[in-house]
């Protein structure tokens, strides 16, 4: 579970990247959930866009994603929202460290 300082500087790291995944009308499909963990496997840290034609909020998206990838919501604003999840094996350098 995510504190509000390590909420707030993952929402700094976030805000430049770009967005990776789209969520359209068909919803949230095995392929996206696989997209999303490969992407959070790589990343650690992933922002996604749910389209408008998609026929769920973001935050309904952000619930259920995260749910089934085992990450964790940092924050949704409008049609967007941003997941972590730790991965210990990738490289020291290259992890994102949270303040505790």
């Amino acid at each position: 579970m995510l504190n509000s300082r390590q909420r707030a500087q993952l929402r700094a790291i976030a805000n430049p990247i770009d967005t990776i995944l789209q969520i359209g009308k068909d919803g949230i499909t095995e392929n996206t959930v696989k997209s999303a963990t490969d992407a959070l496997t790589a990343r650690e840290i992933i922002k996604c866009r749910v389209l408008e034609n998609a026929g769920i909020s973001a935050r309904e998206a952000a619930d259920s994603l995260s749910l089934l990838c085992g990450a964790e919501t940092v924050q949704t604003i409008g049609s967007r929202f941003v997941l972590y999840k730790e991965n210990r094996k990738i490289d020291k350098e290259k992890r994102i460290r949270l303040v505790k």
